[in-house]
C-alpha cells in the first residue's frame, strides 16, 4: 500500500493540529509532524540561536530533519500539520513527497474569517511557539494581510476543503476511504 502524506494547509486556530491529532488516531502506522512542537522546542532550549528578524532558518530545518527521518527511517504515514500557506514551499515539499514515492493529500481549512477571530481571542494555547508575535491575534492578522494562495488540485493527488468545522470527520472518513483502495 502506498504511503500517505497528509499536508494541512490554513490559518491559526482554523483547526489543522486537532485534524491531524484526530487523522492520526484512525489512520494506521501514522505520525504527525507539527512545526508548532518544534518551534516550542528551540524557544525552550535553544533561544539564543533563534535568527532575530526573516524566516526562522532553525525551525525549519528541525522540521526538514524530522520529515527526512520519518521519510527514509520509518514506515509511516506523515501527517503534516503547519499553516503550509506559502504555494511554492508546498509545492516543492509535495514533489519531494512524490519522489519518494508518496500519495499526497491537502487538506485545507478555509473557515469564515469572524470565527478564526473568535477563536484567537479566546484560546487558552500556549504563546511558547512565538518568535517575534504577541499574540494569536496578531498572527491571525499577519495571515490575512498576506496573500493566500488556496490550493490548486495540481499540487497533491486528492485536495479536500473544510469550510465547516463539523465536516472534519467526514473528510478523514474519506481519506482512510481513499487509503484503502
Amino acid at each position: 500500500m502506498d504511503r500517505l502524506v497528509v499536508m494541512t494547509v490554513g490559518k491559526t486556530h482554523s483547526g489543522k493540529t486537532t485534524f491531524a491529532k484526530e487523522l492520526e488516531s484512525v489512520l494506521q502506522q501514522s505520525i504527525v509532524i507539527d512545526q508548532d512542537n518544534h518551534a516550542e522546542f528551540i524557544n525552550q532550549h535553544y533561544k539564543k540561536l533563534r535568527p532575530i528578524e526573516g524566516p526562522n532558518t532553525l525551525k525549519f530545518s528541525v522540521t526538514d530533519t524530522i520529515v527526512n527521518y520519518a521519510i527514509e527511517q520509518s514506515t509511516f504515514h506523515i501527517i503534516l500539520s503547519n499553516s503550509n500557506l506559502n504555494k511554492s514551499g508546498r509545492a516543492n515539499l509535495l514533489q519531494y513527497f512524490h519522489e519518494k514515492g508518496f500519495k499526497s493529500m491537502i487538506v485545507y481549512f478555509d473557515l469564515p474569517s469572524g470565527l478564526l477571530k473568535d477563536r484567537v481571542t479566546q484560546t487558552g494555547r500556549s504563546k511558547a511557539i512565538f518568535r517575534s508575535a504577541s499574540s494569536f491575534l496578531e498572527v491571525l492578522e499577519r495571515q490575512e494581510q498576506s496573500p493566500e494562495i488556496q490550493p490548486s488540485i495540481d499540487e497533491a493527488n486528492y485536495i479536500f476543503v473544510i469550510k465547516d468545522p463539523d465536516h472534519t470527520a467526514e473528510v478523514i472518513q474519506q481519506i482512510i476511504a481513499i487509503h484503502l483502495k
